[in-house]
């Protein structure tokens, strides 16, 4: 028999297609699985409930979906605060060339724990650094991931145009061509899992188009396709990557990703700052999805993206931390705020998003980038149970009167729990499932390290 968990006299904001709220309302967990969403108190004479979660002065939501991330770059936070993406990157790559195993097992535990504490239930990074002898790195970032308990993607990222070939990183940060496929396919073939309630998948995903080469995405894509999972990179990022497109391939970021196979229902870029019509319209017309990263791309000065135009278009659009070092907080919650606010300093001002389309991006629109609309982003039975219960009765939201507008426009909301799996992973703001202080004093220890070996050169 199934095991029960009921939460009742909470507001409700299910994202489903109508978007159906609840003013006080329940949702019934079954195992692993959402069995009832509705108004009112819970059905009468449930069997096997092994818990009743009293949601009053609560919003219940989907738990939120992270869809571009590097974790790697938590232990290197706060460094080159002054630069655009270009120059960031030249600064930096010298440091992150220098990571190993416990160096990336730190920084993803620190970078999944600030996000599970802020009601994030599914996470992806993007690891792309692999240096030679640096240890199993894509494990130490599926073994974290597990062992926090959050539902994960890791986008398994590769380089292999350095500084010699035209490109950013290092010549000894890169792989080779043949060796970042090899890698790749033996990541997919080890750690992803297909199934409706997977925990862990993978996608292929080389950098970005000025540190990979033209037949690393080429085969990049034909690989991805014949091994049945999703594909992911940077796209249209900085003015400076458009110019380099040009010179580079004598066309535009989009024309360049259409022609090397990368559009379609199975990609989602991050980014993608700028974009004109027709680029919106390839997205729209293939289907590809879209990370929306505001924080970073303002801390880059990269740029307001598009999200309206994307959105009408019917692009899919999720959120994205991005990677702590550009943008320090780590954190997935806050971005639902600064989407709102950053898109209404664009053409279409305060028309630009509402905190129902900000709560949607980052719930299912998500679960639509990352290929998991089916099962997760959304309260309705049958789906996943992941879902965040957060507090609006404190000082800090109780006079707003709409909990969604307390959410979105408001201070970042304390998380009571939240659930993945039908698993509880957060307690009142606290991590059920890992050690913050151990962790807080693991990833100090690793940045000091990698800072020590970076400066001997």
């Amino acid at each position: 028999m199934a095991q029960r968990i009921v939460i009742e006299n909470a507001a409700i904001a299910t994202v489903d297609a109508q978007d159906t709220e609840y003013p006080s309302g329940h949702v019934v967990l079954a195992d692993n699985l959402i069995e009832s969403v509705g108004e009112g108190r819970a059905p009468e004479g449930l069997a096997d409930v092994v818990r009743r979660v009293d949601g009053t002065g609560h919003l219940v939501t989907p738990g939120l979906i992270n869809t571009h991330h590097h974790f790697y770059q938590w232990i290197t936070r706060g460094l080159a605060t002054d630069h655009n993406l270009f120059n960031w990157l030249v600064a930096l790559y010298p440091t992150w060339a220098r990571i190993d195993e416990p160096m990336v097992r730190a920084a993803a535990q620190g970078s999944l724990a600030m996000m599970a504490r802020g009601g994030v239930t599914t996470a992806m990074d993007h690891h792309y650094v692999f240096p030679r002898g640096s240890g199993d790195l894509s494990g130490a970032i599926i073994g974290a991931a597990r062992d926090m308990g959050v539902r994960f993607t890791l986008a398994r990222g590769s380089m292999d145009r350095s500084e010699k070939d035209g490109g950013l990183p290092p010549d000894f940060a890169v792989e080779t061509l043949e060796g970042a496929l090899t890698a790749t396919e033996e990541t997919v073939r080890q750690h992803h899992d297909a199934s409706f309630d997977a925990m862990t998948q993978v996608a292929v995903a080389p950098c970005s188009p000025f540190s990979v080469s033209t037949e690393l995405l080429r085969q990049g894509a034909e690989l991805a396709r014949s091994l049945g999972v999703r594909l992911h990179t940077h796209g249209s990022e900085t003015v400076e990557e458009e110019k380099f497109c040009h010179e580079l391939f004598g066309m535009g970021p989009t024309d360049y990703f259409e022609s090397t196979g990368w559009l379609g229902e199975d990609v989602w870029m991050a980014h993608c700052v700028h974009m004109n019509d027709s680029d919106i319209d390839a997205f729209a017309r293939t289907r590809t999805g879209v990370a929306h990263c505001p924080s970073s791309n303002a801390r880059l000065a990269a740029g307001i993206a598009r999200v309206p135009d994307m959105l009408a278009a019917g692009v899919p659009v999720g959120l994205g931390v991005d990677g702590t070092a550009s943008n320090e907080s780590g954190e997935l919650h806050t971005e639902l705020r600064n989407a709102l606010l950053i898109n209404r300093l664009g053409v279409h001002r305060e028309a630009a998003l509402n905190a129902r389309q900000a709560l949607r991006l980052g719930t299912y629109g998500g679960a639509q980038v990352l290929g998991r609309a089916r099962e997760t982003g959304s309260l309705e039975p049958g789906k996943l149970a992941d879902l965040v219960l957060w507090r609006l009765d404190t000082l800090a939201h109780a006079s707003i009167a709409d909990p969604v507008t307390a959410l979105v426009f408001g201070a970042a909301a304390p998380v009571t729990a939240s659930f993945v799996n039908g698993r509880q992973i957060v307690e009142n703001g606290r991590l059920l499932t890992a050690d913050e202080d151990a962790i807080a004093r693991s990833t100090r220890q690793e940045a000091q390290r990698l800072a020590a070996i970076a400066a001997q050169g």
